[in-house]
């Protein structure tokens, strides 16, 4: 029943209450009689309570009658929801089936639908993509026709350009030849007018010598002051930013200005800082001779000689100054820094003081020296005609020379360099045409073997290039530095190709194996590396050295032989890096290592003089000597 209807009957039922309640209360108590206005006052209050009370039930009565009207309406609705549940109850178990099969397609439609929105994404992704590599390709289009439409708007002028051109440009190449048969007819007429200008000039200076009127810079002051200043003021240490290397350096002065004063002798300010002893810096003064060659040559116009390059470095301009001679019989040896058999292995060359010597391979019979050299022989190598060694020399800190000789007479062939520190490095070309040397200046330098004229001047390496090697074709150029790597160049134009810097420490030795595709090196690491021409690329590693390996070369089967400061030679195998065999027996360093195949000979040579002739092929020793003449000779026996 609703709530609206149970409490209206409620109030209903509470008013019959009270108005049965108050009837019985007035008949029981039954006062006595009032007086007639309060009877009539009080039956007029009943009728209006009756007549509220039949307001009240007539009202009651409807709502009742409502009330059962909503009431069989209820039933009715209840009835047919029972009917309603009934049937529910009888489809439940079917629903419920419906429902978990409506859940399961559910999922699978989750899933249809995660994987074909995936695929719609991927599809889209890929529809974005193409739609932008069709944008760009149409792009590409247009601009490749835009550019091909200018491409042809150009060619077009230029063709018309071109042919408008064309008679000019004949003209002018008709022109360009006369110009240059015009310059080359110049040039010739002034190489001509400047060597006639060289020689009567030099026949000036000459007469003028004759009458105490000149001093030749080139021939008299430039040893003075490469001797005693140089080593001060060069390009690398110019002290006040005076470098002395060149005329034109030393004319130019240092960061005070001038310090020549072209015909003043007295006041110049170079003149006056050797004079009082200023110059050179720590050291013994310069004898009075050379202060007055100077100071003379500065009096008469501090001049150049005729012909002369100004900016060329001293030591190349002045005349080869005598070395010292050797002692004619040594009183102690001195290190074996190199040594080279000759081609047939009958005659060996090694180093000396200020010489080199030949040796007898037979007996150890000195054969012959070849003096007045620098100081120290770093390197040595023979010519195919078996005459002719290339030689590399110095004097650390103040010179460097690279000579051929004749080992028939000892005579100089040509003297190709002389630099200002020592060379390290020589050797000919396999076909014998050119020769390289390089040393502590920094340079590869390639040279003409018959004329000496020097060819190229290779600048890429930022420290002493220590070693130097040919491949066997003759088309490169490999390199040993002590700025730490090892580098390939083309020998024809001195284009750097390669760098190899794996040794991390000094690169002493570089040797091109047979097949020329692999070069090995050596260095301070301790180790024998190979690594690739084509790329630099490390093929194998080399060690099981004590120390410093210094020298390397590879014979004509592919092996390699090395010489370290551990005191040992060694051969190796390079397919593989295994060492085949140890020359044990010197008493310090081996510091150069050459080979004869064909004889099987082996020779080192060692820090403390020692030479010695191996088997290379036993490790037997055939000969040993003291490379110094005046000493002891040969002491081990010579074996067949």
């Amino acid at each position: 029943m609703p709530e609206r209807l149970r409490a209206t009957l409620v109030i209903t039922l509470l008013l019959t209450l009270f108005a049965t309640t108050a009837n019985s209360l007035a008949d029981d108590e039954a006062p006595a009689a009032p007086p007639i206005d309060e009877l009539k006052a009080a039956a007029a209050a009943a009728d209006a309570e009756r007549t509220g009370a039949t307001e009240q039930v007539k009202s009651t009565t409807e709502q009742l009658q409502q009330i059962e009207r909503e009431l069989l309406d209820l039933r009715r609705e209840l009835k047919k929801a029972q009917q309603a549940l009934k049937a529910a109850e009888e489809n439940l178990p079917k629903q419920q089936e419906a429902a978990k099969a409506a859940v399961t397609a559910k999922d699978a439609a989750a899933e249809a639908k995660t994987a074909a929105d995936q695929a719609l994404a991927d599809a889209q992704k890929r529809a974005t993509e193409a739609a932008t590599k069709a944008t760009e390709a149409e792009k590409a289009a247009t601009d490749a026709a835009t550019a091909v439409a200018e491409t042809e708007k150009a060619l077009a002028t230029a063709k018309t350009g071109v042919e408008a051109t064309m008679p000019k440009v004949e003209t002018l190449m008709a022109s360009l030849d006369t110009s240059r048969g015009e310059l080359t007819a110049a040039n010739e007429k002034l190489e001509t007018l400047t060597t006639d200008w060289v020689s009567k000039q030099q026949t000036v200076e000459g007469a003028l010598r004759e009458a105490g009127e000149w001093v030749s810079f080139a021939e008299e002051v430039a040893p003075v002051f490469n001797q005693r200043c140089v080593a001060c003021h060069n390009t690398r240490t110019a002290k006040g930013r005076f470098n002395m290397n060149s005329y034109a350096a030393i004319m130019k002065g240092g960061e005070s200005g001038e310090v020549i004063d072209p015909g003043d002798g007295e006041l110049s300010t170079l003149c006056i800082m050797i004079e009082d002893g200023s110059m050179p810096k720590d050291a013994d003064p310069l004898t009075e001779e050379q202060f007055a060659v100077i100071q003379r040559w500065v009096e008469l116009g501090a001049q150049l000689d005729a012909g002369v390059d100004a900016n060329k470095s001293l030591i190349r301009i002045m005349p080869k100054q005598p070395q010292p001679t050797p002692p004619e019989s040594y009183n102690v040896s001195i290190p074996v820094t190199a040594v080279e058999l000759n081609p047939d292995g009958s005659l060996l060359a090694t180093s000396g003081y200020h010489e080199v010597l030949l040796w007898n391979t037979t007996d150890g019979s000195l054969v012959r020296r070849i003096s007045n050299m620098a100081e120290r022989i770093t390197d040595l190598d023979f010519h195919l005609d078996g005459d002719r060694l290339a030689i590399a020399a110095g004097t650390p800190g103040r010179m460097g020379e690279v000579l051929i000789v004749k080992t028939s007479d000892g005579t100089v062939v040509s003297e190709l360099i002389t630099v200002e520190d020592a060379m390290f490095g020589v050797a000919f070309s396999p076909d014998g045409t050119k020769l390289v040397a390089c040393g502590a200046d920094r340079a590869i330098r390639l040279f003409d073997t018959e004329t000496g004229e020097e060819l190229t001047v290779i600048e890429d390496h930022a420290d002493w290039v220590m070693d130097i090697a040919w491949s066997p074709d003759g088309t490169k150029l490999a390199s040993a530095s002590r700025d730490k790597t090892s580098k390939l160049f083309d020998a024809a134009t001195g284009d750097a190709l390669v760098t190899f810097n794996k040794h991390g420490d000094v690169v002493f030795g570089v040797t091109f194996l047979p097949d020329g595709k692999t070069v090995a090196t050596s260095g301070r690491d301790k180790k024998l590396r190979l690594w690739t021409v084509e790329k630099g690329d490390q093929s194998r590693e080399i060690g099981g050295f004590g120390h410093d390996v210094f020298q390397v070369t590879a014979l004509p089967d592919g092996r390699l032989l090395s010489c370290s400061a551990d005191k040992t030679a060694r051969l190796h195998t390079s397919a593989d890096g295994k060492e085949v065999r140890k020359f044990e027996g010197h008493g310090d360093w081996v510091f150069a290592i050459t080979a004869h195949p064909e004889s099987t000979r082996l020779v080192t040579g060692s820090y403390d003089g020692e030479v010695r002739l191996w088997n290379l092929d036993t490790g037997e020793v055939v000969l040993s000597f003291k490379a110094a003449p005046g000493l002891e000779q040969v002491s081990a026996e010579v074996t067949p």
